[in-house]
């Protein structure tokens, strides 16, 4: 239960983040602090001083080549009709690359130059200039000449720079320690067991690591539970040793979110609530002279907002300017709607399609991890527009390497196990492919080639006028363009059933009669269409079956829904059934197929396509999903031809 001495506050502020953030900035006013520390040790620390060299490179002449040497002004007579010979110890003295070259030595021949004639005497017919080959004293770094200024973060190369020139310790800037305080009754550690209402607490990890990669010093608290009396506790004990403190959860409006009443009471709070989109339940305030940031549990919310007003912090301690991502201009593959006077942040998968670079929204849920993970930009929807259209241009911020993305392949269409498959493949044939995968449904999948936002697109479409697979369509859709089809896989479509199958589903009717909770593809998907004409043929309608209009865009997230609920039942493959380890009762076989525009089927990437799925390899590894036959000696079929 509730605290009752804390009223829920609901009231959440709109305030630009910008503002936000400039206010935190300004009430964060540490003591910086510093160390001093080897050459060795400092990679990626930031210099709190200027660093001098203790000593020049070289610190003597030093020969630059193998070879002789010689008093220079005693070799201009050589000549190759007049050959000069010269006398060890007497005229040269042999030197290899970065031996002393002493007085009255001047000068160093190449050892490629030099005729050796034995008895310690050598021939040369070319005379050598003062100080060729040579390296003076402080050629590299001359003795106390500044190496770095302050704030210069040190790089590997950096150290090789000092130690040659003989600096012994340098001073740092500590790293500003952040205590991150997970909260909630639902948590629990990595590592125990989740039971049912359990969440694994993996937020305080994720912290940790961007504090690190950003320069600070992370400390992960215990869980605290939702006890107002522990969470004061553990924020007045971290604000002691902090620099700043992190609070995960309980920052929004719900009947146990006390953060924002913990800081009124022991401090002060200047935000609650921004006017961005995921993100906007952040707190900040101050526990005496130390800044509190409350964070939304949600974890892209919470991953953002860290970065937002986090590591602008960590950047001012430490004396640096906080890092832009690269930007990028794209395509808009999909309508992406805004909301007036908050900032929208689109995770965004990013494709490079026949010359563009065709941008496709990720799932906007502030809860879906993977999101982040699978996203390759973000795409920051400015408060004062309501969103792009389809076709519209606008800018993006890369979360990877442009290379990467260029060289990607964009696979739309129906979900399969084994899309999955062909992408690591392709990532084993060529280390620096990435393979972005869409789950859109057969018919959005052919649209998406259509309209040049995917290379393939996986297709499963029966026609039920014919029973017969794909082709039909195509035809309608696409008629006599351009494209190749290629005949992949057979796999089997069924029902997908809890444990046992408790409702004892057997048919379409058993679903309706059953008062099963189904679990539906979306829009367009094959399987969706399937299930369509199995209803007809059974003269039932949607309303006749219970939960008809929840929608999930792969077969393993139906999967997982019917394992997680013992009245559930949906239409899938078998691959995702055996995956989740729930029963699966065959309903019909189906062709599952790879639709490519000709000119790409053609290139190297296609090719290297078509050469993967036929492999013995990959052929074995799909088949021992379950419910699959891969086809043998694949003729593709040219759409134009038919």
């Amino acid at each position: 239960m509730s605290d009752k001495r804390y009223k829920r506050k609901v009231y959440l502020e709109d305030k630009p983040r910008k503002q936000a953030v400039e206010e935190l900035l300004q009430a964060f006013q540490p003591e910086r602090k510093y160390e001093w520390i080897s050459p060795q040790e400092a990679l990626g620390r930031i210099t709190a001083e200027p660093v001098f060299a203790k000593s020049s490179m070289p610190h003597y002449h030093a020969s630059a080549m193998d070879g002789i040497a010689v008093v220079a002004e005693k070799t201009y007579s050589a000549h190759e009709k007049n050959p000069l010979i010269l006398v060890e110890h007497e005229d040269f003295m042999y030197v290899d690359t970065g031996n002393p070259v002493i007085s009255p030595y001047n000068a160093v021949i190449m050892i490629e130059h030099v005729e050796e004639l034995g008895d310690g005497r050598v021939e040369i017919i070319e005379p050598a200039s003062p100080w060729q080959h040579i390296r003076p004293i402080g050629e590299d770094i001359v003795q106390e000449e500044m190496l770095f200024p302050q704030g210069h973060q040190v790089r590997p190369v950096d150290i090789g720079a000092m130690l040659a020139a003989q600096v012994r310790k340098i001073a740092v800037v500590k790293r500003p320690v952040v205590t991150i305080i997970p909260t909630g009754n639902e948590l629990v550690s990595p590592g125990n067991e989740a039971k049912q209402g359990n969440i694994i607490e993996f937020n305080g990890s994720v912290f940790s690591s961007f504090i690190k990669e950003w320069g600070g010093n992370p400390i992960l608290s215990e869980i605290v539970p939702d006890q107002p009396a522990l969470l004061k506790e553990a924020l007045l004990k971290a604000a002691v040793h902090s620099d700043f403190v992190v609070i995960n959860a309980g920052s929004s409006a719900g009947s146990k979110d006390y953060t924002v009443h913990i800081l009124q009471e022991l401090g002060q709070v200047f935000t609650h609530g921004v006017a961005t989109r995921p993100g906007k339940p952040v707190i900040l305030g101050k526990v005496g002279n130390t800044v509190v940031i409350g964070m939304p549990g949600y974890p892209v919310s919470a991953y953002l907002a860290l970065e937002w007003f986090a590591r602008p912090l960590i950047c001012k301690y430490l004396g640096i300017a906080e890092p832009k991502r690269e930007k990028l201009k794209v395509k808009l593959g999909r309508r992406v709607v805004s909301t007036m006077g908050a900032e929208d942040f689109i995770r965004v998968n990013i494709g490079y399609v026949d010359g563009n670079y065709i941008a496709t929204p990720l799932t906007r849920a502030a809860g879906v991890t993977m999101s982040l993970v699978r996203a390759d930009a973000l795409l920051v929807v400015p408060p004062e527009i309501l969103g792009y259209e389809q076709g519209e241009y606008a800018e993006v911020e890369l979360l990877k390497p442009l290379d990467e993305i260029t060289t990607s392949y964009i696979f739309n269409g129906s979900h399969d196990l084994s899309i999955d498959l062909l992408g690591s493949h392709l990532k084993r044939m060529d280390p620096q492919t990435k393979v972005v995968s869409t789950h859109t449904g057969s018919m959005a999948g052919i649209m998406a080639l259509k309209k040049g936002e995917a290379h393939a697109a996986g297709i499963h479409l029966l026609d039920p006028d014919t029973n017969e697979y794909n082709i039909p369509y195509l035809k309608k859709l696409l008629g006599k363009e351009d494209y190749v089809l290629l005949p992949f896989l057979k796999r089997q479509q069924g029902w997908i059933v809890p444990k046992g199958n408790p409702l004892c589903i057997q048919t379409v009717r058993d679903i309706a009669k059953q008062g099963a909770m189904y679990v539906n593809r979306q829009k367009g998907a094959g399987t969706r269409i399937l299930f369509d004409l199995l209803l007809k043929q059974e003269n039932l309608k949607p309303n006749d079956i219970q939960g008809y209009n929840r929608e999930y865009f792969s077969h393993l997230s139906v999967a997982a829904e019917v394992k997680g609920d013992p009245q559930a039942v949906g239409l899938g493959v078998y691959s995702a059934a055996k995956a989740m380890g729930v029963d699966f009762i065959p309903v019909a076989d189906e062709s599952y197929d790879l639709l490519m525009k000709r000119a790409f089927f053609e290139s190297n990437k296609g090719q290297r396509i078509l050469s993967i799925i036929q492999s013995q390899a990959f052929i074995q590894e799909v088949e021992a999903l379950g419910g699959y036959k891969v086809v043998r000696d694949i003729q593709p079929i040219y759409l134009k031809e038919m």
